[in-house]
């Protein structure tokens, strides 16, 4: 029996030297605590029990730190009130112009100058409104503080209102009321006044100029939007939300013809009745009326204004008219045309207005039919069938 053949003894340099086991377990190489000081082994001591969410020093400190960054969260909101209505009045502007911006671009034109000819087409509607109120409206207000010393002279010979001027002692009140204290409230007002215009152009320039941002990122911002709905459901919400923006633009082209009906009224009233520039009127009508809640009213008021002017019977024919065309179209036109584009009935178009109105305002008037109509089509086509199926 021979014996085994003898190992070859491998070379010391090619063979790794051992690891002490007492060594532990080798560090990684992408150790983010390379410093030999740290001790992953906690010689600090094991960590503590986590704080007691229930204690009372607890809740009622992290309570308070609640209250405030609410209190904080609504003194910004109040503080930007006015720049998020601003911002809210431009976002749906350019929604209802959209519209007009995706027809210009079916014909061929790139979106910037689709949506540079529909930003030149608004500001010259808004420049043709303002030539066509200064003008007329300065002249003919002259002219009524020229005719009021005579109407003032034709109402002292009335002997009925001569005895009401003596019997209530009118002169003497109206003198006792011109002191120094009326002068400088006038001059306030005067102050406050040109303040006002000047905050409304500001305004009117910030509207336009966000409605031109929106509409030419108006894409980007529905992409970024369809982006946070999970992709299961984004096809249908993306569906629902073209057709309410749909509804929304279609809102603005019936606002267009009822102020453009507007317009068109006025003008063949003013010349019936003979007023001194009926074109400019029926231009101011028509654009005050695209203005919710008061501008019918303010395009009232300037065109009984100049009729006032030209003669007291005109100026009671203005008021009449008004009064009963602005029923009409309340009750009659407006229903009819939002029914027929937004596809709204007039029962909630009308109910829709006044509560808009009643609740917020000009922004309420602003939105009312859209989001009614929104609110149809989300219930016809979600809660509904949603219905259907329990």
């Amino acid at each position: 029996m021979t014996a085994d053949a003898p190992r070859p003894v491998e070379d010391d340099a090619d063979a790794s030297p051992a690891r002490p086991p007492e060594a532990g377990p080798e560090p990684p190489a992408d150790d983010p605590h390379p410093d030999p000081d740290h001790d992953p082994d906690g010689q600090f001591g094991p960590p503590g029990p986590p704080l007691n969410r229930r204690n009372p020093f607890l809740v009622g400190l992290l309570g308070g730190l609640g209250l405030l960054t609410a209190y904080g969260i609504f003194l910004g909101l109040r503080n930007a009130a006015s720049i998020l209505v601003l911002i809210f009045i431009a976002l749906f502007l350019a929604i209802g112009l959209n519209p007009a911006v995706t027809r210009l671009r079916g014909w061929g034109l790139p979106r910037g100058l689709a949506v540079t000819v529909i930003a030149l087409a608004v500001v010259l509607l808004l420049c043709g409104g303002v030539f066509a109120l200064v003008p007329p409206l300065v002249t003919q207000t002259g002219q009524l503080i020229e005719n009021v010393p005579g109407f003032i002279e034709s109402l002292q010979r009335n002997e009925t209102v001569r005895d009401l001027v003596q019997r209530y002692d009118i002169l003497s009140r109206v003198q006792s009321a011109l002191d120094a204290g009326t002068v400088t409230n006038a001059l306030g007002g005067v102050v406050g006044g040109a303040r006002l215009l000047f905050g409304t152009i500001f305004n009117v320039l910030t509207v336009l100029v966000l409605v031109i941002y929106f509409l030419a990122a108006f894409d980007r911002i529905k992409e970024g939007g369809y982006a946070l709905v999970p992709r299961s459901r984004r096809q249908r919400v993306r569906l629902l939300t073209d057709e309410i923006l749909g509804k929304v633009g279609a809102y603005m082209v019936g606002a267009i013809a009822i102020a453009v009906l507007a317009g068109l009224s006025t003008w063949v009233f003013a010349m019936i009745v003979g007023l001194a520039y009926p074109f400019a009127l029926a231009v101011v009508v028509a654009v005050c009326d695209l203005i919710p809640q008061i501008g019918a009213t303010l395009g009232a008021v300037v065109v009984s204004l100049v009729g006032l002017a030209a003669s007291l019977p005109t100026g009671i024919a203005c008021i009449v008219f008004f009064v009963i065309y602005q029923q009409v179209e309340n009750y009659l036109i407006y229903p009819n045309v939002m029914r027929r584009s937004v596809k709204v009935s007039d029962v909630a178009a009308v109910t829709a207005a006044l509560l808009g109105v009643g609740l917020f305002g000009v922004i309420g008037a602003l939105i009312a039919i859209p989001m009614v109509a929104a609110i149809q089509l989300i219930v016809r086509e979600v809660v509904n069938p949603s219905m259907e199926n329990k």
